[in-house]
């Protein structure tokens, strides 16, 4: 009886560190963010119903360099094409086909998008997520961030707000969580 109770305070006095360590945060429907490796600030929509981020490029080129899968592009918010970016390719991904993006005759109900991993602070929170590269330069934010990052982050999303998050301010130094 006695080491059921000691057992039962031991319990009780480290429940209050429990909430830390899966805190969530609450970000509203569109967030600023950083994208370190790019040195590059931009809007993002946070869309629970989406399973992956894209993030809008254009001109993209993949290509071998020492053996590997890599690929090139621009980030389509870079109108004078001044920065190539260079990345390793994480893997390709195939994303369904809307019915207005659906060619019979092409028989394919899928697009194969190429993947790279990416850090992505938003607040105070830094995150190495995989994003899709696509020309969303039709769509009003050049990110979206779908479940898959969501849950990497921590993530509340509060379609009511927006910027709920703040002005990104990660740590230069800090480790991306994954």
């Amino acid at each position: 009886m006695r080491f059921q109770l000691t057992a039962l305070l031991a319990c009780l006095l480290l429940m209050p560190g429990l909430p830390h360590a899966g805190e969530k945060a609450t970000y509203g429907l569109n967030e600023q963010v950083w994208l370190p490796e790019l040195s590059q600030a931009v809007t993002a929509k946070l869309d629970t119903g989406a399973q992956t981020a894209s993030l809008s490029a254009r001109d993209i080129k993949r290509f071998k360099r020492d053996g590997q899968n890599w690929v090139r592009f621009y980030l389509a918010i870079d109108d004078k094409k001044t920065h190539p970016i260079e990345r390793p390719l994480a893997r390709i991904s195939k994303i369904k086909r809307r019915s207005g993006d659906y060619d019979p005759e092409e028989d394919k109900t899928y697009t194969a998008r190429p993947v790279i991993k990416l850090d992505v602070c938003m607040g105070k929170r830094l995150r190495s997520i995989e994003v899709n590269l696509t020309d969303r330069s039709a769509f009003q934010y050049p990110l979206l961030i779908g479940s898959d990052a969501l849950s990497l982050f921590g993530a509340l999303v509060d379609p009511s707000i927006k910027y709920a998050a703040g002005k990104p301010d990660c740590a230069t130094d800090a480790n991306p969580a994954e």
